[in-house]
């Protein structure tokens, strides 16, 4: 097979994996596969945590696999066109990428071919050989074989940025209905082993730094194992399972492993499916409301638990998983903004964690109005139903309206509701704003 036709097999197989979060990028004027087009085959583009934008050339090893997991279009009893790159091959196409402009790292992951060990020692090939013996200094991001031996991670670890293991299910009785060569445990355990090769590579790159001696630190030396952290990946839709229960899959990752990022991917019908399989995908936004709460437990200091109910198990798909929170505790608002606590000004809808940030400076100075609300960008239709301003008449009367939700959902905006001073507040922290 041509190298351009297995590109374009592998890069669509690859398409599924959430784990490196992509975003398009379409809008130039200029001609597709100029220099510079981030549009190719197998390109995505991620974000990373100073909130850059890089793209990625995003493939599969092959799309062969030993396994036969339900919910893969490449199991190994789909009727699929398969391929296959050497791990020369995907060198050359990410250098070739990587020199005209196109990319700025490789995600690569792979099926299960021969056996998990044949597989990771593949993947770990292709990061060595970029890295040792063509300087590559992008960003590498490989999926790791829960089964492979350790020694084999490890290696992988040692040249790669980000290393994923795709938990894929919620809970272990499901993985072992659809994906029964997998197994939750070794997922967990090799999970574990990643962290602790983390930590210990943190600690002796600080301990170095921290020598009475300076210590020069060689090409070949002590390097940090795989910096950028681990992630994975849990399909929405696929089984039964509630929000609340992937929530607590997720938060227990979090917790246990020190994941960097845990992904939510909207299951995808794919051909020939097993009757076990939902015939349709659940809503898009059901996706995007696990991806808010998943910010909310991480960044806002939301515990998993409070964000569903056992009446209501899933996140409401009309309203963001914050502003029902609030609908649910109404008891706790309003909240004044010039002298709450910066934990409750973070359970406040429409208001995010840098607006928090920059109350909490311009209160020490002045009286927080509803103007220096807008001039932060605060979500004011949200937010002043649960705030009280020192310019403004009061939210209790709006939260106790019996039509709140739908006030919010609809068109009339808060500022109807109170009609506040809004004057252009042009000057809140440092005249800057």
């Amino acid at each position: 097979m041509e190298l351009q036709r297995k590109l374009q097999v592998l890069a669509d197989a690859a398409k599924y994996d959430a784990s490196c979060a992509s975003s398009g990028s379409k809008g130039r004027r200029a001609t597709a596969g100029g220099v510079g087009s981030t549009e190719g085959m197998g390109i995505c583009h991620s974000y990373t945590p100073d909130g850059r934008c890089v793209s990625l050339l995003k493939l599969l090893l092959t799309n062969y696999c030993l396994y036969d997991c339900l919910y893969c279009v490449n199991r190994r009893s789909s009727d699929v066109e398969r391929a296959r790159f050497s791990a020369a091959e995907v060198v050359r196409l990410t250098l070739d990428f990587y020199r005209r402009n196109y990319i700025e790292g490789l995600f690569l992951s792979s099926g299960i071919i021969r056996s998990p060990d044949y597989t990771m020692e593949q993947l770990a090939l292709v990061a060595r050989t970029l890295r040792a013996e063509h300087d590559f200094q992008g960003y590498i991001h490989l999926k790791t074989i829960p089964h492979a031996d350790p020694a084999l991670i490890a290696e992988a670890g040692r040249w790669a940025d980000r290393l994923s293991i795709n938990v894929e299910l919620p809970t272990a009785e499901a993985l072992q209905r659809l994906a029964p060569e997998k197994d939750l445990g070794v997922i967990r355990g090799a999970m574990h082993g990643i962290r602790t090769r983390i930590d210990e590579s943190r600690a002796e790159l600080v301990a170095l730094k921290r020598a009475p001696t300076r210590v020069n630190v060689r090409a070949d030396g002590p390097a940090p194992f795989a910096p950028a952290g681990q992630s994975t990946q849990l399909i929405v839709g696929a089984t039964d399972a509630s929000d609340a229960t992937i929530l607590g899959t997720a938060s227990a990752l979090y917790t246990a492993h020190r994941l960097r990022r845990v992904y939510y991917s909207a299951f995808s019908p794919i051909p020939d499916a097993s009757s076990a399989l939902p015939p349709v995908a659940p809503p898009l936004v059901r996706e995007h409301r696990l991806y808010q709460a998943d910010w909310l437990v991480r960044f806002y200091g939301f515990d998993a638990k409070e964000l569903t109910t056992a009446q209501a198990p899933n996140l409401d798909l009309e309203l963001d998983p914050k502003t029902a929170w609030a609908l649910r505790h109404r008891e706790l608002f309003p909240v004044d903004v010039n002298s709450a606590p910066r934990e409750l000004l973070l359970r406040v809808p429409g208001v995010g964690a840098r607006s928090v940030e920059r109350l909490l400076q311009v209160r020490r100075w002045r009286r927080v109005r509803v103007a220096d609300l807008a001039a932060l960008r605060v979500a004011l239709r949200r937010a002043l139903p649960f705030l009280v301003t020192a310019d403004g008449p009061g939210a209790s009367r709006v939260l106790d309206a019996s039509d709140l939700r739908a006030r919010l959902l609809g068109r009339r905006t808060q500022l109807d509701l109170f009609a506040p001073p809004l004057a252009s507040a042009r000057s809140v922290i440092g005249g800057e704003l």
